[in-house]
């Protein structure tokens, strides 16, 4: 299991692209795209609601109008290899 920090701040930034924001000073711009598949997570692929993106302040996940969500741990993952520029 990827241990992860707590996230506490995101940001739309642009396509389905967040910039995220970790209590441990990760921080990077992480492309989401592949993730828009299923019943919750579709429907982000309509950008005016994808970038309605915000942290949960009680569980510190992504999270988005629709009841959407991302797992802290892939989210934190996703940033740290964002960060060290392995993932794009």
């Amino acid at each position: 299991m990827f241990d992860y920090a707590r996230l506490i701040e995101a940001s739309y930034a642009g396509d389905y692209r967040v910039h995220l924001k970790f209590e441990d000073g990760v921080e990077a711009d992480v492309d989401f795209s592949d993730q828009l598949w299923g019943y919750m997570h579709a429907p982000l692929k309509d950008k005016a609601l994808f970038s309605q993106v915000r942290v949960n302040p009680e569980v510190h996940v992504l999270e988005w109008p629709n009841g959407a969500d991302m797992a802290p741990e892939i989210t934190y993952e996703r940033a740290v290899k964002a960060a060290s520029g392995k993932l794009q």
